[in-house]
């Protein structure tokens, strides 16, 4: 069982057009606080960011914020933030994010969230970090996210061992106490058989 302490979460640096997202972001929050979970995110006061950042600290959560000097300069980072980390690129945001967490999520969001958490669960898959990937399904937001990944299996692109590191749920509850249950699935670590080959 994973030992689930700081959950970085991706989502939208916009609100969406839903209320639902930003009630989503606000469940997520409380959920997190309920448990003890600390929230490692992007440093942003905009959009879906700024309000599951918002009430974790509202609620006396911890808040890790990971935010490039360029939009720092940009005048969007959460300047109130008592841990904010100011870094030199979108990579290094990246790298810090997954170090400082033990498990990830999705809230809706667009390609940046998207790539983030693609990232993620490429670098679970290769075998370089064993922590949880979750998609939070507001509304069926991921659902046809989610009918790809079992499509991408069922056209030999991605194996049904690895379809299964991706956790995908409608609450927040629920998805957080599954991270929390994740267990790494025993798979090939495939940068280390490149090496050897």
């Amino acid at each position: 069982m994973s030992r689930l302490r700081r959950v970085c979460v991706f989502c939208g640096s916009s609100p969406g057009r839903r209320p639902a997202y930003r009630k989503a972001a606000l469940d997520l929050a409380a959920a997190l606080v309920e448990r003890d979970l600390g929230l490692v995110y992007g440093g942003s006061r905009v959009g879906l960011m700024g309000s599951l950042a918002g009430e974790v600290r509202r609620l006396g959560g911890t808040v890790t914020g990971v935010i490039p000097e360029a939009l720092v300069a940009k005048e969007v980072a959460e300047v109130g933030l008592e841990d904010l980390r100011i870094v030199g690129s979108m990579h290094a945001r990246k790298a810090l994010m997954a170090d400082l967490a033990d498990g990830f999520v999705a809230l809706p969001g667009g390609f940046g969230t998207l790539e983030e958490f693609a990232e993620v669960v490429t670098w679970t898959q290769l075998g370089l970090q064993a922590k949880p990937c979750g998609l939070l399904d507001v509304e069926g937001y991921w659902q046809h996210l989610l009918r790809f990944f079992d499509h991408a299996v069922d056209e030999g692109f991605v194996r049904e061992a690895n379809r299964a590191l991706v956790i995908g749920e409608r609450e927040a509850g629920a998805l957080l106490d599954r991270l929390a249950e994740w267990q790494p699935v025993p798979v090939e670590k495939w940068i280390t058989s490149l090496r050897q080959a």
